[in-house]
């Protein structure tokens, strides 16, 4: 505790600094400063561990976050005056500066302030109802952000708070834990005698602010009947707190406990009982997880809401709560707010009231720079491949047969599936390899000062119950064996050369490697083997391996562990969605959903690696790199969209629009459809690229001779160089370009080039489809066409224009010829006249400003527009008829690094498509099949 004292007063004595000053030399200053106030920190805190924890704290900074709102009915009301008299606040900024840095508590703090201010005052007269979304990032914080809302609102004035913690017993006990923690200030038990005071309660344990608990952190503490018969409310000072999962038969008994207990008045036509004198605040954790009604037909075809539509059970149930209050706000936390954005903004029946559209507000949280999330795990797509991201990624490819139908876990296995590898029931030598890498991880953490923390392995293979029980028992059999050897000393030999092996090869280079990629994650130097043999002993022994499923009564409660627990967690769907595993090293993870916010979900191993970062290791399949390092991608260019529509003041609604038109966001679980699943895509305001494509001799052959056709078919080209004038200056292009082309010109290349059968997002046929609609409604009837070069061998069919040089990442792949990026933004601004350019440029330099993160990665403002801004700007014309830009790219076959290409005698086409924003909304329908489905997506559950 002392150390934490002095950390407090330092960064205190910090706070006044400019950030640019304080370094190394400044902290030491202020620690010795901090020393005078009371002399015995000298002997009894580790000055150099203090000096070390204010360093990484000064050096994190978290994102401006952006938002997007709708103020009708809502009336302004939260000023500093409203807050100069709040405690459990109070109590909770103190709580967390012992944790975070200073700037991130003031973060907290004002990103808070914004959600509280945009629900809506607690004692308004009158009936409200708000409805917001929060969108975070996995694993990045956002228990943190809502307990620090329901502090501040319990300080306004609500006085009943219902959190709506997953579906599982122990999310929802690991979330009353935490608020256990944060805002009530005690542990709660089913007897209300055994109270001990915890967290803000240490700070602040004064008896008349406590609040009520309805809910407690035992596994059955949930919202039962015997709660509901003994429990009374009445509108004191002290609000409620309900910690609940979304269940029928819990929901069900707490609308009728709301309904017989709570409620003071009822409508003398339709019966309904209301709570008109206390406010209701609803936090929605995982709020696209079962509370997003995926029936049918609420809107009827004249897009009015059918009154005497049933939604599904859950959505239901949570809208009859919100409906049984006067004054009523909810508020939806989620790191993939896809679902929500589906959920038709107008849908709304008589019983359950409106649905569950976030129509007020949607904020996009900052992201803080110590997050490890896709980008700094797989990197982003460049026009030079694919940048480096940690280099944590471990492939794994002896799972299965090379059919993928056989071996330890195919892929697409059933319930009944038991594995064997070559035969014999043991582990794949990648999972036993990831079991060996999280004994050193455990080890080197306990080297740098971290063995009282916990430690965590993930294994998520299978969601069948039955195959995680034989997983569990081989792998238990496995650490068994380690600890056997390691323990006795006896026939240890082989153990402890593996794990010596794996130790120098992998874990010293690792290190090294991200100490000089990554200088703001505070890498410590690596230890010496001998250091790590020595402590193996204690650290084996400590380890233990659960089982986290639905029948397993095994589950991870840290907080009544102690401390230090290292702990190999063998489940399935338990493990994908909310669930921490705190201090979370080593993931071994086979489960191949295509669907986006399913896999973003089961991402568990994001979040923040203070100090082990290097340290941590992530075991899987090149195909799930391959998705992951797209979604990093789809994930930077819809927050870049996002933060152009908060900076031109859109509403939530118009953000709504731009989701439903991604190609690739709409894979997510509001396609929770009966018989046949449909995509219905559109390409608006997005940009496409060939990055995957087929290498194979017809299809060079194929995609060549479509590209002659096509220049043969526009006729005289605006040959090399393509000159266009930008703030003054010359913009220049090696190769030709068509104005003003017929889109059946276009819609013919397509039709001909024969995209790759696995390319995430496009679709030559689908994108021909989708031009030939849009057509239809006087929209992309006119196109741009250009033909650009580089520094390659000439291209031939074009005079003066040079083949550009594009290496793959993966030269040894038979199926695929795999690149980064084609395309940039520049090469989108080709058709932008220079009024056009300005514009495009205005709206990336507001977005920039608007953005603490980015001047902070990029120091200048952007000289040249991005790719959302020239997008937007291209779908505001003036003529209304939105023209579309078709890029062609001949890949220097020579040059690609490409085995198969090398010896190739035509050129690689690629070809990269910019659509303009449009609010048509026209979409292409691609069907597939139940069990299609099922299998190329995975299971929407």
């Amino acid at each position: 505790m002392s150390a934490a004292s002095v950390i407090k007063v330092v960064q205190e004595l910090l706070s006044n600094e400019d950030r640019a000053s304080i370094s190394a030399a400044l902290i030491n200053k202020k620690v010795d400063l901090a020393f005078l106030l009371d002399p015995s920190w000298k002997t009894s805190v580790d000055r150099d561990a203090v000096v070390t924890e204010l360093i990484r704290r000064s050096s994190q900074w978290i994102g401006e976050s952006s938002t997007l709102k709708n103020e009708a009915g809502h009336v302004g009301w939260l000023n500093a005056t409203r807050k100069s008299h709040w405690r459990y606040w109070q109590r909770y900024r103190e709580f967390m500066e012992r944790k975070a840095s200073l700037d991130s508590v003031d973060e907290l703090d004002k990103v808070t302030d914004e959600i509280l201010g945009l629900i809506e005052d607690p004692v308004r007269e009158g009936s409200w109802d708000r409805r917001g979304l929060v969108v975070g990032h996995v694993q990045s914080g956002k228990t943190g952000n809502y307990t620090g809302l329901i502090c501040k609102a319990a300080d306004a004035g609500y006085k009943i708070i219902v959190v709506l913690a997953g579906i599982h017993n122990n999310l929802r006990a690991q979330t009353q834990m935490r608020l256990d923690e944060g805002f009530l200030g005690y542990e709660t038990h089913p007897d209300p005698d055994a109270i001990k005071t915890i967290g803000v309660g240490t700070l602040d344990a004064d008896p008349s602010i406590r609040p009520n608990y309805v809910t407690n952190r035992s596994n059955n503490g949930d919202f039962n009947s015997a709660i509901a018969k003994n429990l009374g409310i009445t509108p004191e000072k002290r609000p409620w707190l309900l910690v609940v999962k979304k269940n029928k038969t819990v929901l069900e008994k707490l609308n009728k406990w709301i309904r017989n207990h709570v409620a003071d008045s009822e409508d003398a036509t339709t019966g309904r009982k209301t709570v008109t004198r206390l406010p209701l605040l609803l936090i929605d954790d995982e709020a696209d997880n079962a509370s997003v009604d995926t029936g049918e037909d609420a809107i009827d075809e004249n897009g009015k809401p059918d009154l005497e539509y049933s939604p599904k059970v859950i959505n239901g149930l949570i809208r009859t709560l919100l409906h049984s209050f006067s004054k009523s706000a909810y508020v939806g936390y989620t790191a993939t707010p896809f679902a929500n954005i589906f959920i038709h903004e107008r849908g709304e029946t008589q019983k359950e009231g409106p649905d569950l559209f976030p129509a007020s507000f949607i904020i996009n949280l900052g992201t803080p720079n110590t997050y490890v999330g896709p980008s700094k795990i797989f990197g982003r797509r460049t026009a030079d491949g694919r940048e480096k991201g940690l280099p944590v990624f471990r492939a794994v490819k002896d799972f299965a047969s090379h059919d993928g139908l056989s071996g330890w876990m195919p892929q697409k296995h059933k319930s009944t599936h038991r594995p064997l590898y070559e035969q014999t029931d043991e582990l794949p030598p990648s999972l036993k390899e990831a079991v060996d890498a999280f004994v050193l991880a455990c080890a080197a953490r306990h080297l740098r000062g971290q063995g009282e923390s916990h430690c965590s392995m993930l294994v998520h293979v299978t969601r069948f119950n039955n195959v995680q029980n034989f997983v569990f028992e081989q792998v238990e059999a496995y650490v068994r064996y380690q600890k056997q050897r390691i323990l006795r000393g006896v026939d240890a030999e082989q153990v402890l050369a593996r794990l010596q092996s794996l130790w120098v090869s992998d874990f010293m280079q690792t290190t090294a490697t991200t100490r000089t990629q990554e200088g703001n994650m505070d890498v410590p130097i690596s230890s010496a083997w001998v250091d790590v043999l020595n402590c193996l002993p204690n650290i084996v022994a400590d380890i233990e391996v659960r089982k986290i499923n639905g029948t397993a009564k095994d589950a991870l409660d840290y907080a009544d562990a102690g401390k230090g627990l290292k702990v190999i967690a063998i489940g399935g769907d338990k493990l994908s969605r909310g669930l921490t595993l705190e201090g979370l090293c080593v993931s071994y993870f086979l489960r191949a959903s295509k669907m986006y916010d399913t896999l973003m979900q089961m991402g568990r191993w994001f979040g923040y690696r203070p100090g082990y970062v290097d340290l941590c290791r992530l075991y899987s399949t090149e195909e799930l790199a391959d998705w992951f390092g797209h979604i990093a991608d789809a994930s930077e260019e819809l927050r870049e969209e996002f933060e152009l529509m908060a900076a031109s003041g859109s509403t939530p609604r118009d953000f709504g629009l731009k989701v439903q038109s991604h190609s690739v966001m709409l894979v997510t679980s509001k396609l929770k459809m009966r018989t046949a699943r449909s995509l219905m895509l559109s390409f608006s305001g997005q940009v496409v690229e060939t990055v995957s494509m087929r290498c194979d001799k017809e299809a060079l052959a194929s995609n060549y001779d479509a590209a002659l056709s096509l220049f043969a078919a526009l006729g005289n080209a605006y040959h090399n160089p393509i000159v266009r004038e930008r703030a003054g200056a010359s913009a220049k292009w090696n190769g030709c370009i068509w104005e003003q082309s017929r889109p059946q010109h276009v819609i013919d290349f397509l039709t001909s080039y024969k995209t790759h059968a696995d390319a995430h997002k496009v679709n030559s046929q689908l994108l021909a489809q989708f031009i030939d609609m849009m057509n239809r409604s006087n929209e992309l009837d006119e196109w741009t066409v250009a033909v650009l070069g580089g520094s390659g061998a000439a291209f031939n069919p074009i005079p003066g224009v040079n083949m550009v040089i594009r290496q793959t990442d993966n030269p040894d792949r038979n199926d695929r010829y795999s690149i980064g990026r084609l395309l940039s933004p520049r090469d989108e601004s080709i058709a932008l006249s220079s009024f056009e350019w300005d514009d495009a440029l205005k709206l990336a330099q507001g977005a920039w400003r608007n953005d603490p993160a980015k001047q902070i990665k990029q120091k200048e403002e952007p000289k040249e527009p991005n790719g959302p801004s020239i997008r937007r700007i291209a779908g505001l014309q003036a003529s209304g008829r939105r023209r579309g830009l078709l890029l062609i790219y001949p890949m220097d076959p020579q040059k690609t690094n490409h085995r198969l290409l090398m010896a190739q005698p035509h050129p690689v086409i690629g070809f990269g498509m910019s659509f303009p924003d449009s609010q048509s909304g026209i979409k292409v329908e691609y069907k597939i099949n139940n069990v299609l489905w099922e299998l190329e997506y995975g299971s929407s559950e």
